[in-house]
C-alpha cells in the first residue's frame, strides 16, 4: 500500500467526488483546492447561473497557475474535465464529501444539510466552512449529525495552509478523523479543536485587535504609532488598524461581537466602542475606500510619532535580572554605553545619571513612582527597529531625554506614548498568552496545534504558548495581575492555567512559592 493508499483510506479517495455548495470567493476557492487535488467536483448554488460563473471564474484562475508555472496544462485540461456545476441538489448523491459555503445564517445551514440528508447516503461527510457559527448548532437539527464537521478554511484558501478541523459535540471521532486526512492530503496544515466560539484563530486572536483599541480609545498613541510598534517592536506582520481595515472593519467587528455574546459577555473578549462607531458610519476600510485609515487618491498615510534626536547617557546601571530585556544589556555595551550590574532583589530596571529609572512594562503606570520611564516589550531586542516608551506628566525632562537617548544610542526609533499600563506589546502579549493557556486547558485544542494556528492563520511571529514559554511562566501572569488591579472589570484577570504554571514554575525554582508579588519598592514607590 502506497502512502496515497494509505491516506485516502483514512480521507477522501481521489477517485471520490467532492461537492461544495455555495460559489462566493470561499466556495470557489475550497472548491478549486479540492480540485487541483485531483477530485471530481461539483458545485452548487441556489442562485441560477452562479455555479457556471464560478466554474468559470475557477478555470481562470488556473489559466494564470498555467502562465506563471504553479500548474501544467495537461493538469489544467484534466481538472476542467473533473469541475461540474450542478443546478440541483440532488446532483450531489454520489458525493463523498460536501462543504458548504453559504451565507453565515443557522437556519440556512441547517435547511440545507436538512435537504442534504435526503439526498447523500449516510457514509458522505458533511462540513461546514462557518467561521462564527457552532457546528453542534448546524448539525443539531440532523438525522446523522454524528458525520457533521466544521472545515474552517481562511481566505484565500487556495494560498492559506491552515484549516481549522472542528468538531461539534455530536461529531464522530471517525469522522473528524476523515475530514483532517482529507484536507492534509490536499497540501493544507490542519488543526484540530472543539466547538468553541471563535474556534482557535478567531477565539484568541481578539486581544491583538482589541487591546490596541482600547490603547487608542484612552487617547495614549494614535492608530499609525500603535501600528509602527507593534510591526516594528512586537514582530507583527501588520498593526491591529491597517490590518482590520483590510480584513474589512464590519467583518471585524462582527466576529468580534460573536464571539463576545457566544461566551456571554465575558469581558476578555468586549468589543471597542470605537470600531462600533467606524462601522456604524459606514467606514469600513479599505473597500469602502475609508476606515482608521484614508485610501482615496492622493491620501497621505499619517506616520508614526517619532521622537528627536537626544543624547544618549554615559552609563547606565542594571540592577536586578532584566528577564525578556536581557539583551539591552549587551546591545548598551556594543553601542559604547557604559553598563555597570547590580545585584537587586527588588525588582529589574536600569538607573540613568539622573537618578531616573527605566523599567520594562510590568502592568504598572509611570505615574505611580517617581521619575520613571516605561518601555516596551520587544520580540527581540536586536531585531527591533521601534521602541514604545511611556511617561508621566512629572517625570523629569532629563529622565525623559536619557531614556530616548538610550535607545536611539540602540539604532532604534523611539515612539514616545501616554502613561498606560502595560504599555502596547506587553498588555497585547500578556492577554494572548493567556487566552491560549486558558485554551490548551479548556480542551479547545492543543498548544500545538494552537501554535500553528496563530502562526499560519494570522501570521504571528511566535504561537502564543511559545511565546509564553520563552517569556517565562509568570511572567504573563504578574502583568496581568497589574492590569486586572487597575482595570478591575475582570477584563485582565489571568486564567487559572496560567496561575498554575506560574506556581509550578516557583515550585520548580526553589520549591518554594512566593506569596509577595509588591515589587515596588524597586522603583521608590510615591504612595504606599
Amino acid at each position: 500500500m502506497t502512502a496515497n493508499d494509505r491516506e485516502d483510506t483514512l480521507g477522501i479517495a481521489r477517485t471520490s467526488t467532492v461537492a461544495v455548495v455555495g460559489t462566493g470567493t470561499m466556495g470557489q476557492g475550497i472548491a478549486q483546492v479540492a480540485l487541483v487535488a485531483g477530485h471530481t467536483v461539483r458545485l452548487h448554488d441556489v442562485a441560477p447561473g452562479r455555479a457556471e460563473t464560478a466554474a468559470g471564474a475557477i478555470m481562470a484562475r488556473l489559466d494564470r497557475l498555467v502562465a506563471k508555472g504553479g500548474l501544467s496544462a495537461a493538469e489544467r485540461d484534466a481538472a476542467r474535465a473533473r469541475l461540474h456545476p450542478v443546478a440541483e441538489l440532488s446532483g450531489l448523491a454520489d458525493c463523498a464529501l460536501v462543504i458548504e459555503a453559504i451565507l453565515e445564517e443557522l437556519g440556512a445551514k441547517q435547511q440545507l444539510f436538512t435537504a442534504l440528508e435526503t439526498v447523500v447516503s449516510d457514509d458522505c461527510l458533511l462540513a461546514t466552512n462557518t467561521s462564527s457559527l457552532s457546528v453542534t448548532a448546524v448539525q443539531g437539527a440532523l438525522r446523522v449529525p454524528g458525520r457533521v464537521v466544521g472545515l474552517h478554511f481562511f481566505n484565500p484558501a487556495p494560498l492559506l495552509p491552515l484549516v481549522e478541523v472542528v468538531s461539534g459535540f455530536a461529531t464522530d471521532t471517525a469522522a473528524a478523523d476523515r475530514a483532517y486526512a482529507a484536507v492534509a492530503g490536499w497540501g493544507k496544515t490542519p488543526v484540530r479543536c472543539t466547538d468553541t466560539p471563535g474556534f482557535i484563530v478567531n477565539r484568541i486572536a481578539r486581544p491583538f485587535y482589541a487591546e490596541a483599541f482600547r490603547v487608542y480609545e484612552e487617547r495614549v498613541a494614535d492608530p499609525a504609532t500603535i501600528d509602527a510598534v507593534l510591526r516594528e517592536c512586537g514582530g507583527f506582520a501588520m498593526g491591529p488598524f491597517e490590518l482590520t481595515d483590510l480584513i474589512g472593519q464590519d467583518v471585524n467587528e462582527a466576529v468580534t461581537r460573536s464571539v463576545w455574546t457566544s461566551f456571554f459577555q465575558d469581558p476578555k473578549f468586549t468589543p471597542s466602542l470605537a470600531q462600533r462607531r467606524l462601522v456604524e458610519a459606514g467606514l469600513h476600510g479599505r473597500k469602502t475606500g475609508r476606515g482608521w485609515y484614508d485610501y482615496a487618491d492622493g491620501a497621505e498615510r499619517p506616520l508614526p510619532h517619532t521622537a528627536p534626536p537626544a543624547e544618549p547617557p554615559a552609563h547606565v546601571v542594571v540592577e536586578g535580572d532584566l528577564g525578556p530585556a536581557a539583551e539591552l544589556i549587551a546591545l548598551a555595551r556594543e553601542a559604547g554605553i557604559e553598563v555597570r550590574q547590580v545585584d537587586e532583589d527588588r525588582g529589574t530596571r536600569f538607573v540613568l545619571p539622573g537618578g531616573g529609572q527605566l523599567v520594562l512594562a510590568d502592568g504598572q503606570t509611570s505615574m505611580e513612582f517617581r521619575d520613571v520611564v516605561y518601555f516596551d516589550l520587544a520580540l527581540d531586542y536586536r531585531a527591533a527597529t521601534r521602541i514604545a516608551l511611556s511617561a508621566a506628566r512629572d517625570t523629569t525632562e532629563r529622565t525623559r531625554a536619557e531614556s530616548i537617548g538610550f535607545f536611539q544610542a540602540l539604532g532604534k526609533q523611539v515612539s514616545l506614548v501616554g502613561d498606560t499600563p502595560g504599555m502596547i506589546v506587553a498588555r497585547t502579549v500578556a492577554m494572548l498568552v493567556d487566552l491560549a493557556a486558558d485554551a490548551v486547558a479548556r480542551g479547545v485544542a492543543s498548544a500545538e496545534d494552537i501554535d500553528t494556528a496563530m502562526r499560519l492563520g494570522v501570521n504571528y511571529p511566535l504561537g502564543p504558548v511559545e511565546w509564553g514559554r520563552r517569556l517565562g511562566a509568570d511572567w504573563a501572569r504578574d502583568v496581568l495581575d497589574e492590569l486586572h488591579q487597575r482595570y478591575p472589570t475582570g477584563r485582565y484577570a489571568p486564567c487559572l492555567a496560567l496561575c498554575e504554571a506560574a506556581f509550578a514554575a516557583v515550585d520548580a525554582d526553589d520549591g518554594d512559592r512566593d506569596t509577595d508579588t509588591d515589587d515596588a519598592g524597586a522603583k521608590d514607590v510615591i504612595s504606599s
